[in-house]
């Protein structure tokens, strides 16, 4: 009997430090703060996997960021952090097939483009190729852009000359060059320095950074266009060595809630927020203007060289037939718009 006592004992503590071994802690990192809607996008999903394992799998979400914006891809890829997300613009030159999202005019809402980005993004692995090192879970982008600024209501073309803008990278930098705009390359969260102190006179955003960088009591005038003007493109990532020693089951969930789940978990958080912004611009006395169809037809005029430079661009990174992928991504779009 004691000796059939011990044996139970022993295959109980087995069976403890089975579990404890079973479990797999993801440590993750946010260059935004916990408020922001990506930050709060991400832990959804985290939920979301934690729900779906059962607990196997759980999430350490850290206070602050591993590293700056910038910095991220690489923190994810080498281990620092096991998953987050960041903006491909960041990064100039280092992707390419993802400018795609980021177009002029492709949308009016993040959940639809994201969701679109997403499904194209997913039939075609050159866009996951050119992010080595991890594994895509989605790709996303923000809401329709927005030209923000303290100076002046923007009405056509000629009204962006003279005036400081900060932009993400990525397309956003070739296309306000096209538009003759004087633009600084610099991560979002330096925005309420740059204008509240005057080095720059506005900013290219969704709706939602207004409230989340804290300057939606510093800008004066916004300029909204159909589709917007551009959009930021995203990846959210996991290390890709974390993803591999996973069990096939864990593998599974992970898989089972990225793409199109998690694309639409971040872009309908964004769309929410957006929302609410335009009613705190409008309490705030912001001036928005809407781009007239003369406006909207001089960008077009202005900007649609950068559809060709993409598809040369996306063909040297191996993408076949770009053009009709980014006319199968418009067509996705515009369905779901529906």
């Amino acid at each position: 009997m004691k000796k059939q006592l011990i044996s139970l004992s022993f295959a109980a503590l087995a069976s403890v430090t089975g579990t404890t071994q079973a479990q797999t802690v993801l440590t993750v990192s946010s260059w935004l703060p916990p408020t922001h809607t990506t930050s709060m996008a991400q832990k959804e999903w985290c939920d979301l996997l934690e729900a779906n394992t059962k607990n196997r799998i759980k999430c350490n979400i850290l206070p602050r960021g591993v590293t700056p914006a910038p910095g991220t891809y690489d923190a994810v890829k080498n281990g620092l952090a096991d998953l987050s997300f960041t903006v491909h613009g960041y990064t100039p030159g280092r992707f390419i097939t993802p400018q795609m999202a980021e177009l002029p005019f492709l949308g009016n809402s993040s959940e639809t483009i994201s969701v679109a980005f997403s499904r194209i993004s997913g039939k075609h692995p050159e866009f996951a190729a050119e992010h080595p090192g991890v594994k895509v879970l989605s790709l996303f982008t923000h809401g329709p852009g927005i030209v923000f600024n303290t100076k002046r209501a923007i009405t056509k073309v000629d009204d962006l000359a003279g005036l400081k803008f900060r932009v993400g990278g990525g397309m956003v930098n070739d296309m306000s060059k096209a538009l003759g705009m004087n633009v600084t390359l610099k991560p979002a969260p330096d925005s309420y320095e740059l204008l509240s102190s005057g080095v720059m006179d506005g900013t290219l955003f969704p709706a939602e950074s207004t409230e989340s960088f804290k300057i939606d009591k510093i800008i004066r005038y916004a300029t909204t266009f159909p589709g917007g003007l551009y959009n930021t493109s995203f990846v959210f990532m996991m290390n890709q060595a974390k993803y591999d020693k996973l069990s096939p089951e864990d593998k599974k969930a992970v898989d089972d809630i990225s793409g199109e789940t998690a694309a639409r978990i971040f872009g309908r958080g964004w769309d929410k927020v957006d929302r609410r912004a335009f009613a705190l611009m409008q309490a705030n006395g912001v001036q928005v203007t809407k781009a007239d169809a003369k406006f909207v037809a001089d960008v077009k005029a202005k900007t649609a060289p950068l559809e060709q430079v993409w598809v040369k661009a996306a063909e040297g990174k191996g993408l076949k037939n770009p053009a009709k992928v980014l006319a199968d991504f418009r067509a996705e779009i515009a369905k779901l718009e529906k």
